[in-house]
């Protein structure tokens, strides 16, 4: 059996769909392995949203690629055009995103569970997940939105992209 990690985030426990979120989960078949809720602290998160150059200015470069497919001006929004201070700007603000309140951590498993998982949860930018994923069906956020308000995009839940990814990942919140 594959295992990975899911967090449901702050925003989920705002908008009080944390109970429909892990029924869906449920629904398909996956087994929930472990559950807890918790506080998360800063230091954890840090180590969640690594703070390594390739990934930090991978995020940067999807967020220009943003603002220039939605013609947004980059320089008022960040002052800056460099994709690496692009991506520590976004990384701060997903690790204030994930600290700002409560979030369940969740050891998944089942058949191909981080494939399964990844695909119920939809797009990480809930405007573009289609309608019947959790994103699709419980968010509209959206980059030009989030960046404008200097905020991480608020989309509801984090699973791990690939089994070495989960097994990582797990071993951090658990």
């Amino acid at each position: 059996m594959e295992k990975t990690l899911v967090l449901i985030k702050p925003d989920a426990f705002e908008k009080r769909i944390v109970g429909q979120i892990i029924s869906r989960i449920e629904r398909i078949g996956l087994n929930l392995d472990d559950l807890k809720m918790i506080k998360p602290d800063r230091e954890t998160v840090e180590k969640h949203y690594p703070d390594e150059h390739n990934w930090v200015r991978k995020i940067g470069e999807r967020t220009i690629d943003s603002y220039r497919k939605y013609n947004l001006d980059l320089r008022k929004d960040f002052n800056d055009e460099n994709s690496l201070q692009i991506g520590k700007t976004i990384r701060e603000w997903l690790i204030q995103y994930i600290i700002s309140g409560p979030v369940i951590a969740i050891i998944v498993s089942g058949n191909h569970a981080v494939e399964v998982v990844r695909k119920i949860i939809g797009n990480t930018a809930p405007i573009f997940a289609d309608l019947g994923t959790i994103r699709g069906d419980f968010s509209i956020d959206s980059p030009d939105l989030a960046d404008k308000n200097h905020r991480a995009i608020h989309n509801l839940i984090h699973a791990s992209g690939s089994i070495e990814e989960a097994e990582k990942e797990i071993s951090l919140w658990f």
